[in-house]
């Protein structure tokens, strides 16, 4: 798929700006989720070619981070991966701000091996014990016997912490679980699909639109009761997938001028383009 290469330049030119050149009606500073962060760079380099004059800043930092910083005033927009705890409304209303809700995308992650590894389906249960470490060959899932080659993102990745929190620990925030210490960290989504591509023995996981013929998606259930369901949008947008999330961004009140504009470039046609490209799920077609 193709890549917006640009957008770690863009960062780094952006952070050596200071918005304060900018006129305070025509800046955006948007803060929040990790897992956005490159999403909302690219919509914010994409938008400020077409907008001259608008100056969009986004940093991470966390979700958590970012919904502190709209209620304190320090952003316009923050970006999350999770929806707002009832604490943060709690104190957003305190502050006389009011957090307004915006879906932008969905984050679906699909679990790949090799297309001659005859394992099609797994539990959560199983992901998990494959990706600790605690199931270490092939032949414990009813595969072929070949030690498991686990692969991973890097650490700082978001898409690393989400499937650490949501398939390693099964949502349990209170869970330690963590991925094996033989496990190979890659830098990119590109580098797994080309390693489970050439090895026969691993497994990996990435964002939905890297599916190729050249890995073989395995479909994923809740537990063994439950349905072996597709890693496709369809999929995701329903819930039924049970590796996905939605993606928010929130703003004080209902978006009005510069940030009604740049939420609804990030909804309309292009912005949701920019979604597939950086590997997540649109939410409006």
């Amino acid at each position: 798929m193709r890549k917006l290469a640009s957008v770690f330049i863009f960062s780094a030119i952006l952070s050596c700006v200071s918005s304060l050149s900018y006129a305070a009606d025509k800046s955006i500073q948007i803060k929040g989720s990790d897992t956005m962060v490159n999403l909302g760079q690219a919509w914010a380099e994409k938008y400020m070619e077409k907008n001259a004059g608008d100056f969009v800043a986004v940093t991470g930092g966390g979700s958590g981070t970012g919904l502190s910083s709209l209620i304190s005033g320090t952003c316009d927009i923050a970006m999350s991966s999770r929806n707002i705890k009832e604490k943060e409304i709690a104190l957003a209303k305190q502050k006389g701000v009011n957090p307004y809700e915006i879906k932008v995308a969905l984050d679906g992650l699909a679990v790949v091996v090799h297309p001659a590894n005859p394992i099609s389906k797994l539990t959560l249960d199983q992901l998990s014990d494959i990706f600790t470490g605690k199931i270490s060959n092939w032949k414990e899932v009813g595969g072929v016997d070949q030690k498991i080659v686990v692969l991973s993102r890097e650490v700082n990745s978001g898409t690393h912490v989400y499937f650490k929190e949501h398939v390693l620990r099964k949502g349990d925030a209170s869970g330690k679980e963590e991925f094996s210490p033989g496990a190979l960290l890659l830098s990119s989504s590109q580098a797994i699909a080309d390693e489970v591509a050439g090895n026969s023995s691993a497994i990996g996981y990435y964002g939905m639109g890297y599916i190729s013929k050249k890995q073989k998606h395995i479909d994923v259930a809740k537990d063994e009761k439950s349905a072996y369901i597709n890693p496709t949008i369809e999929n995701v947008i329903s819930g039924k997938y049970p590796i996905s999330r939605p993606l928010f961004l929130y703003t004080n009140g209902q978006p009005e001028g510069l940030i009604k504009k740049f939420v609804d470039y990030a909804l309309s046609k292009e912005g949701q383009e920019i979604v597939v490209v950086t590997d997540f799920v649109p939410v409006v077609k």
